[in-house]
C-alpha cells in the first residue's frame, strides 16, 4: 500500500524568491498555466537569506540526482530559469509543474512526477549534487 502524498517543507532563498516574483509578474496567465502553482509554492515557503540555505535544499540552478521509487532508476536534472533551458534534456524549467514542485525541497523528499504517456511516478531526491549557495555563488 502506498502512503498518501504529503507536501514536504519548502525552504527558498530570498534571492530566488525575488527573482521568481519578478518572473511571475512578467508573464501573462496565458503564457504560464502553472503560475498559480508556483505562486502557491512561494507563498508556503520559508524564506531565508542565501547564505542560510541548508546545503541539501534544491535552489535555482541546483543539480539534483533522483531515484524513481518503483524501478530504482536514477537520473539528474538542473532546475533553471526558462531562458536557460536547452535541448540537452538535463535541465528543467521552474515554469514546468515538476520544476516549481522541486524548488525548496530537500534530499530525501519525494514528489509525484508525471510519466510520459500518462500516470504518475513517485520520485525521491537522492542528492543535491550541486547547489550555488553551497558553493558561495549568491549572485548568479
Amino acid at each position: 500500500m502506498t502512503k498518501p502524498y504529503k507536501k514536504p517543507r519548502v525552504i527558498i532563498s530570498s534571492l530566488d524568491t525575488e527573482r521568481l516574483e519578478q518572473l511571475i509578474e512578467s508573464l501573462s496567465d496565458m503564457s504560464f498555466p502553472g503560475k498559480d502553482d508556483l505562486e502557491a509554492e512561494l507563498a508556503r515557503a520559508e524564506i531565508v537569506e542565501p547564505e542560510d540555505v541548508p546545503a541539501t535544499i534544491v535552489t535555482m540552478n541546483s543539480t539534483v540526482r533522483f531515484e524513481v521509487d518503483s524501478s530504482h532508476e536514477e537520473f539528474c536534472l538542473t532546475l533553471v530559469y526558462p531562458w536557460n533551458v536547452d535541448a540537452s534534456g538535463e535541465k528543467i524549467s521552474i515554469l514546468a509543474p515538476v520544476g516549481s514542485a522541486l524548488l525548496g525541497l530537500s534530499q530525501g523528499d519525494e514528489i509525484e512526477w508525471p510519466k510520459p504517456g500518462g500516470g504518475m511516478l513517485r520520485v525521491r531526491i537522492k542528492e543535491v549534487t550541486y547547489q550555488p549557495e553551497r558553493s558561495g555563488e549568491y549572485h548568479r
